[in-house]
């Protein structure tokens, strides 16, 4: 078991709903979340569109101020770090972001996009010309890249430009919020296998945010399932594949496609009905209640914890808590 790098606790993300007068209500986006990242670790997030899923993963960067909880990186809590100790958890916390077009400058070439957070950092470089080049030949780029601007440029070829801004910083950690989503299938599996490597070579972690939970198998060590703002299950990438033991999971895995339609076809297919609650006003109880199928009297009146059932596999939910 690899050494703990990341540690969330209790973690809460509410955003104020403003009526004409005062605040009406909030929005629970992250709802009292407990995660670990161990160095060199993959940890793979996924659930619906507007679970809470990047509002996460920017708490956790403190790109966004919590409500409640802590962020420990490295054993500090990164809410009491100001000054010197701030500006080094930015180099060491990096974030890939979904588009690439939109996280890059378009007024400013390569050469200028690549050494800015060097001159941020007040990293020293011999020979900054010779070493962006070296570091876009590095993610399959070339020198004659270095001077154009990116338009110019592919969305995959963006995406290797975006992902190498973060990396001349060497960074321990990175938030990928789903990285490769914008982009072709083809180009998608080369970023993907790029990021990989990248994790081999250089000892990074990852907190990998998708909804796409074929690619999340194929790049985490663990994933976490995210349902309204909690976690309502842990497991190791293939155990979770393998025995998915909470209801909206089971759910989440019978909808990946298949593309064997006699295979298909055969397949058990858990489905839930419904859209899910608005976080504003989420159920009593297990928030997922309204929808499952398995629902009973207990899951109404009273919240399932997080609780570990099997060796590294937690599930929030009634018909694994024997307590």
């Amino acid at each position: 078991m690899s050494e703990t790098l990341v540690e969330v606790k209790g973690l809460k993300k509410y955003f104020p709903v403003k009526g004409l007068i005062r605040v009406s209500g909030y929005v629970r986006a992250v709802d009292g979340i407990d995660l670990t990242i161990g160095e060199r670790e993959t940890l793979g997030l996924v659930g619906e569109s507007g679970c809470g899923k990047t509002t996460a993963g920017r708490v956790i960067l403190r790109l966004l101020e919590p409500t409640a909880g802590h962020v420990l990186f490295k054993g500090k809590d990164i809410f009491r770090l100001s000054g010197e100790e701030l500006k080094q958890f930015r180099r060491e916390a990096q974030i890939i972001l979904q588009d690439p077009y939109t996280s890059l400058n378009p007024r400013m070439n390569i050469y200028e996009l690549i050494t800015e957070p060097l001159h941020v950092h007040g990293i020293p470089v011999d020979n900054p010309e010779e070493f962006v080049v070296d570091a876009l030949e590095s993610v399959g780029l070339e020198r004659a890249h270095v001077y154009r601007y990116p338009h110019e440029f592919s969305g995959g070829q963006r995406q290797r430009i975006a992902i190498l801004r973060v990396l001349v910083l060497k960074p321990s950690f990175i938030v990928l919020d789903e990285p490769t989503s914008a982009l072709d299938v083809s180009v998608q599996a080369q970023i993907l296998n790029m990021l990989k490597e990248l994790q081999e070579k250089m000892g990074m972690s990852y907190l990998f945010i998708s909804h796409d939970l074929g690619t999340v198998k194929h790049m985490s060590h663990r994933i976490a399932v995210m349902y309204l703002g909690e976690i309502v299950e842990i497991a190791p990438a293939e155990e979770l594949f393998e025995r998915t033991l909470h209801p909206y999971s089971q759910a989440l895995l019978s909808a990946i496609p298949i593309p064997d339609p006699g295979y298909a076809r055969k397949r058990s297919r858990l489905t839930i009905k419904g859209e899910p609650p608005s976080p504003i006003s989420p159920p009593s109880g297990c928030h997922f209640h309204p929808r499952c199928p398995y629902v009973f009297d207990r899951c109404s009146s009273e919240e399932p914890k997080l609780i570990e059932v099997e060796p590294d596999h937690y599930v929030a939910c009634f018909l694994h808590d024997k307590r």
